[in-house]
């Protein structure tokens, strides 16, 4: 396939983040003392008054010593069953597309996880996989100048988007429109598959399992995905030819866990069966979007007038416990193991938990409706 582009080659990235060049390459635009960090409730008046969340970045939670040992505890906990999962996933990756595939990762969740699926394929199938980690952002779409790069240097490969888990579905659905804009715009064809650890939201073919059960990455932020911000893209700061940007909190070296992370999973995979994963029969992959559905249901309960200001999923409840204004927590069964951590963030914040039964994912996260 051609690729229309009237364009001249998109500018190498320079370095960025705190992996090594060999696990991931970040096609970012370093925004290091040029933007500065939102706090809380200023950042939570503008988003809900109109203002975009990937104009501005909010200053990044510091956990506490208890929350850092439950992520530790976590990790160990739970370290072969995202293994397995990672190993399912490349599997079905590479049943699907073949080795010359580029693992392309979402900023920021996705990068860890593309990182893990690159390491699986090197030690359990020897593909040496490039992988980059982009931008991609609801309501505006993704970084195409990071797209036309990585076609530009792999000209013959196929792409393969990569995130953490899903929630509603939002990114799911910008991807999809997103990839459907690039072919218009420079008559190339992307798949828009999202391949994830974890799907409780039941809107992507490519998953590891659909139980919503706590991956660690999801506990912290940049201390566990390269020291890497949440992305930006706002006019005076980015220009036509750069990547979309984010900040490198290289000041934050002393708490990064992002290679305990990567390097505890990857131990796992020398106890995995790769032939036994690579022959799993696929199993429920019907997209139903019962998790959208879900919400919709809670939208309507508790008159949220946004389904955007509702975060389902064990991840995305962590988000808003760590970065949002939170009003209550939602949990499916109170004595679910998954939700500890969830639990004491809650605590520790103030913030009530309710019981909603049948609910499909774990727990839901509701950000505070600002007047």
């Amino acid at each position: 396939m051609t690729l229309r582009t009237p364009r001249r080659p998109i500018p190498d990235p320079l370095p960025m983040g705190s992996y090594s060049p060999e696990d991931v390459i970040f096609l970012l635009k370093n925004l290091n003392g040029v933007i500065r960090e939102t706090d809380l409730k200023t950042r939570e008046s503008l988003i809900q008054s109109g203002g975009h969340y990937s104009e501005m970045l909010p200053i990044e939670y510091q956990p506490s010593a208890e929350y850092l040992r439950l992520f530790h505890q976590s990790l160990q906990e739970n370290a072969n069953k995202v293994a397995e999962a990672a190993g399912i996933v490349s599997e079905q990756i590479l049943r699907r597309n073949g080795s010359r595939t580029v693992l392309v990762s979402l900023a920021r969740a996705g990068t860890p996880i593309g990182v893990l699926l690159k390491r699986y394929l090197l030690e359990k199938r020897g593909l040496n996989l490039p992988h980059y980690s982009i931008s991609i952002i609801r309501g505006k779409g993704m970084d195409e100048n990071a797209i036309l790069y990585i076609l530009q240097h792999h000209p013959e490969y196929k792409l393969q988007f990569i995130d953490g888990w899903t929630g509603k579905g939002a990114i799911t659905m910008t991807l999809r429109d997103a990839c459907l804009k690039f072919q218009a715009t420079y008559g190339y064809e992307l798949d828009s598959d999202l391949a994830v650890l974890t799907d409780p939201g039941h809107c992507v073919n490519t998953f590891g399992t659909r139980e919503d059960f706590l991956i660690p990455s999801a506990c912290l932020n940049s201390t566990v995905s390269g020291l890497i911000s949440r992305t930006v893209l706002r006019k005076d700061l980015i220009g036509e030819q750069d990547f979309h940007g984010a900040r490198y909190y290289q000041e934050l070296e002393a708490e990064n866990v992002s290679g305990l992370f990567v390097d505890t999973i990857s131990a796992q995979f020398k106890n995995l069966d790769r032939e036994h994963l690579a022959n799993l029969p696929l199993k429920n992959t019907e997209i139903t979007w019962k998790g959208l559905k879900d919400l919709e249901e809670i939208q309507k309960k508790y008159q949220v007038r946004d389904i955007n200001l509702l975060k389902p999923g064990l991840g995305e409840t962590t988000r808003v416990l760590l970065r949002r204004l939170p009003e209550r927590i939602l949990v499916n069964e109170p004595d679910n193991p998954n939700l500890k951590h969830i639990l004491l963030l809650a605590k520790d914040r103030g913030v009530p938990v309710e019981v909603f039964p049948e609910l499909t994912y774990a727990c839901c996260g509701m950000i505070k409706q600002l007047s």
